[in-house]
């Protein structure tokens, strides 16, 4: 039995020429971070895809679009210059959505949309989820502004 090390999407086994007594303390955990960031990239992609393939029901279709229009976009729903919260959102909320739109979407579906997300080179570009959420933020602006600001009185 080959030895084997976890990964994003499960247990794989080492790869040939690959150690695990290579992969010791920081270069280990930033081999590892770096192979995870490709899954997610990949699987982010493969949803991209997801949400327009016929062979995926309907319900997993909009946890996928979601998510990929969430993780594509350019503005983020809580913006990274929040201390915490800003990075928190793309740390929990995007990992957590990618692995319930995969639990949604048939395997050998799955499979074949990351074999297609790892042949693109090209990020699709998520337009419409940018303009919601721009317009999400405005309308929550001015709900604050109109709740706080002071009304005058006659």
């Amino acid at each position: 039995m080959s030895a084997r090390v976890f990964c994003f999407r499960g247990w794989r086994p080492i790869a040939r020429g690959e150690r695990r007594s290579d992969m010791k303390g920081p270069t280990r955990a930033l081999t590892r971070a770096r192979r995870w960031a490709r899954a997610v990239k990949t699987d982010i992609v493969a949803l991209h895809l997801a949400a327009r393939d016929p062979r995926v029901p309907l319900s997993a279709k909009l946890v996928a679009g979601l998510v990929a229009a969430y993780a594509l976009s350019p503005v983020d729903l809580i913006p990274d210059f929040i201390p915490v919260l800003g990075y928190l959102d793309d740390l929990l909320l995007v990992p957590l959505g990618i692995l319930l739109a995969v639990r949604l979407i048939p395997p050998p579906v799955m499979n074949d949309l990351r074999r297609k997300a790892a042949a693109l080179q090209e990020r699709p570009a998520s337009r419409m989820a940018a303009m919601a959420i721009v317009t999400l933020w405005i309308v929550a602006v001015l709900a604050l502004g109109w709740t706080f600001w002071p009304r005058a009185r006659f």
